[in-house]
């Protein structure tokens, strides 16, 4: 028996969900992390563009290139590790090396990229973070160490993981231009796990950046959007009344209808997008199976905090935009079917008129016809006489008579042939 057919993409589907494996990190080792995104249009970015910058830099250090059309790379660049990932509006450069600097959170982890190759970066930078990992058996100095490197007021730190590590963070850029994540491994943490939470972080970070883009475009259209609802309003509030112009009011409305769907067009992706991001950061905390730490806040609740009310403006501001697009649609059609009812009477008065029109023209045309019968009997009596001359001279008979004789038969002749004429042209 031959074997079944496989779909074309069976392969390609079931490789998919191993594509990306987490990257092995010990304790201890630092990370810089990279996140670059087009100003515009980064969905419909050139992904070739991407891959050469990438390859810029893997030339550099003599390294192999990554598969024509690949959406991910790991290897090795000089002494550090390299992961690179492209995601729809972002791509993403995780270096990772061994050891811990004796300076915390040294900016020279991020000098393994060039400061040539950053300028020519196909984009602008969303994210990018310093990340320290260290081996702490216990809890003894953990706190002392986060009160010295992070805010205070900002300060997340959980266990996370059965306890198998502690992270903290502040979600503040430093100096250099860096968020920054402290992680402290308990001996027995694998690497895989330590490099799972590593990954799990710059996730967090780079959607929580990418989320707070639908913050800004929220704002952005706070004012235009309380303009808008004010013409909306007042275009509404003539409609309760008697406009003097149903149409001119209509054409207005339809101006801000129209403008409000080009509005959601171009901020539903926007809004969308941002929806996705959130979700996935609320998942990846989830995922880290956070324990308070000292009474400290936790990342979930800095997220409820600082970043849930955030993500509320922007949901907010897209059910407004929906709601205003609904009412601007909804008084439209009300708008026009008063414009359509008005035009119907004003069509009925008309066509009241042109049968009154109508009437009269029949009227006069009955009269033009009767006159016409005149008019044609009088000249044809007198053909009548001119035709009947000689009888009246045989007979005897006087003009007179013979007009009287004469006139009635060709009155019912004329007025036989005028009816005809008429049907005929029905």
């Amino acid at each position: 028996m031959p074997p079944i057919a496989d779909h074309p993409l069976r392969y390609a589907m079931a490789n998919e969900l191993h594509a990306r494996p987490f990257p092995r990190v010990a304790a201890p080792s630092r990370a810089a992390y990279l996140a670059i995104k087009p100003a515009e249009n980064a969905a419909g970015r050139d992904r070739d563009v991407d891959r050469a910058h990438l390859i810029a830099l893997l030339d550099r250090f003599g390294a192999p290139h990554p598969q024509p059309g690949a959406t991910h790379y790991s290897g090795q660049i000089g002494k550090h590790m390299l992961k690179w990932e492209s995601h729809t509006e972002f791509v993403t450069y995780t270096v990772f090396g061994d050891g811990v600097a004796e300076r915390p959170f040294d900016a020279g982890t991020f000098a393994v990229f060039p400061e040539d190759w950053l300028d020519a970066a196909p984009g602008t930078r969303v994210t990018s973070a310093l990340i320290r990992v260290e081996t702490a058996k216990g809890d003894a100095g953990i706190a002392e160490k986060v009160r010295d490197w992070f805010v205070p007021e900002s300060l997340a730190i959980s266990r996370m993981l059965d306890d198998e590590l502690v992270v903290a963070a502040d979600f503040r850029i430093d100096v250099g231009g860096h968020m920054r994540f402290a992680v402290f491994a308990r001996p027995e943490a694998g690497s895989q796990r330590i490099g799972r939470v590593v990954q799990r972080l710059c996730e967090i970070e780079t959607y929580k950046a990418m989320s707070m883009l639908g913050l800004s475009r929220a704002r952005g259209l706070s004012r235009t959007m309380a303009t808008m609802d004010q013409r909306l309003t007042t275009l509404l509030s003539q409609m309760s009344g008697v406009p003097s112009d149903p149409a001119e009011v209509l054409q207005e409305l339809l101006e801000v209808s129209s403008e409000l769907e080009n509005i959601a067009a171009q901020s539903s992706f926007r809004f969308g997008a941002t929806g996705a991001y959130e979700q996935i950061v609320n998942q990846r905390i989830a995922v880290l199976r956070e324990d308070r730490f000292e009474g400290r806040q936790t990342f979930s609740e800095f997220m409820m905090r600082r970043f849930d009310p955030a993500m509320r403006t922007v949901k907010a501001t897209e059910a407004r935009l929906q709601t205003m697009s609904d009412r601007a649609l909804r008084a439209g059609n009300l708008l026009r079917t008063r414009v359509d009812v008005e035009r119907s009477a004003q069509n009925q008065s008309l066509l009241e008129s042109m049968d009154k029109r109508a009437d009269l023209q029949l009227r006069l045309q009955r009269t033009v016809e009767g006159l016409s019968v005149v008019a044609i009997s009088y000249y044809a009596v007198n053909l009548v006489l001119y035709m009947t001359g000689p009888v009246e001279t045989a007979f005897g008979i006087s003009k007179t008579l013979m007009a009287a004789g004469v006139t009635p038969i060709v009155l019912v002749l004329v007025w036989l042939m005028v009816q005809r004429i008429r049907r005929h042209m029905e």
